[in-house]
């Protein structure tokens, strides 16, 4: 969304009674308290009538007695996450509007491996992989990927049980981490190059980050507790960065994610980019990766919240009409979707 296409709001009145609804009781618990305290500050600073809410069953018993009049989801996760689809529907039902993106584009991202189906019928980069059920063979599915290869949960955020994995002998303790949380897991190509990130707010897609953590690759500690972590933003130069940029818009809109969310990239050796997965209510820690791209953009992070919260509002709120999946069939010549 360019600055004219933005759903603009001047006074803070005009939100209503704002709930801030963070913690919950996904894995991703911890970060998104630490998110979601941030985001309460910014927003009353800037004179928001924004309240925190614990979790999505306060937040719905607060809503059947018409406590708020919309929402700002920075639950991260699955499983009273509020990031799977779950709480955008009850929400869609109960006529609430709300940050980030439906319930299509929010279960499509939250689930990895279909993610990736999506993109591959669009004709979109992504890893080559397998997905694991449960009980799967997973030396047979690590022979057809071929080493080294990378095995996670299918369903779960900010890089918890993903293990690299570069030879057999360190198989089975990956299984064994990834088989820790709940769900399928998933296996696909290790992309050995530079990790980058791209930050979409509304339709303007920010400066992209390239991610070099002071160990193998970003982790959990790399994310949220490391200081050694360096990040780079624009991470690219050019058309390099004008295609990367495009690329993730294209992924973004593929799931039918609106709002706004960040797109993870792997750029291999060779210039190639390929698409690891989209994260619909990203973290906004004093880490997190959006905050640093829109600062590179010159909006400052209590702006960064105004904007989300705008986004509730309008044509590209979530539930929509133009959060739908686009028609795989309907592309232009360079393969993109129209």
């Amino acid at each position: 969304m360019s600055a004219t296409q933005r759903h603009r709001i001047d006074n803070p009145a005009d939100f209503g009674r704002v709930a801030v609804v963070m913690g919950g009781s996904s894995t991703e618990r911890s970060v998104s308290l630490d998110s979601g305290r941030n985001v309460l500050a910014a927003l009353q600073a800037r004179g928001v009538d924004a309240h925190a809410v614990d979790g999505i069953p306060a937040l719905l018993d607060a809503l059947r007695v018409g406590r708020f009049a919309r929402v700002f989801n920075i639950l991260h996760g699955q499983h009273g996450g509020g990031e799977d689809g779950v709480l955008q529907g009850a929400l869609e039902a109960s006529n609430v509007p709300y940050t980030g993106s439906g319930v299509l584009g929010s279960a499509l991202s939250m689930d990895k491996t279909r993610s990736k189906r999506v993109w591959q019928s669009q004709g979109l980069p992504t890893p080559a992989f397998m997905p694991l059920p449960r009980g799967a063979d997973v030396q047979a599915a690590a022979q057809a990927i071929g080493f080294p290869l990378i095995v996670k949960p299918a369903c779960e955020g900010s890089s918890v049980g993903v293990s690299r994995v570069f030879d057999a002998s360190q198989l089975d303790q990956a299984v064994q981490l990834a088989t820790q949380y709940p769900g399928d897991l998933l296996m696909e190509t290790l992309i050995e190059g530079a990790e980058l990130t791209v930050s979409i707010l509304g339709r303007d897609v920010l400066p992209s980050i390239h991610i070099v953590p002071k160990a193998q690759f970003y982790d959990f500690n790399a994310k949220y507790v490391a200081e050694d972590t360096q990040y780079l933003c624009p991470g690219l130069e050019g058309e390099a960065e004008a295609s990367l940029r495009a690329l993730a818009l294209q992924a973004f809109d593929a799931l039918g994610c609106n709002g706004w969310g960040r797109v993870d990239v792997m750029r291999d050796r060779q210039g190639r980019n390929w698409l690891l997965e989209v994260n619909t209510a990203p973290g906004m820690t004093s880490h997190s990766l959006v905050p640093k791209a829109a600062a590179a953009a010159g909006i400052d992070y209590q702006e960064l919240c105004w904007r989300v919260l705008e986004t509730s509002f309008g044509p590209h709120a979530a539930g929509s009409s133009e959060s739908r999946i686009p028609n795989p069939k309907s592309r232009d010549s360079n393969g993109g979707a129209q």
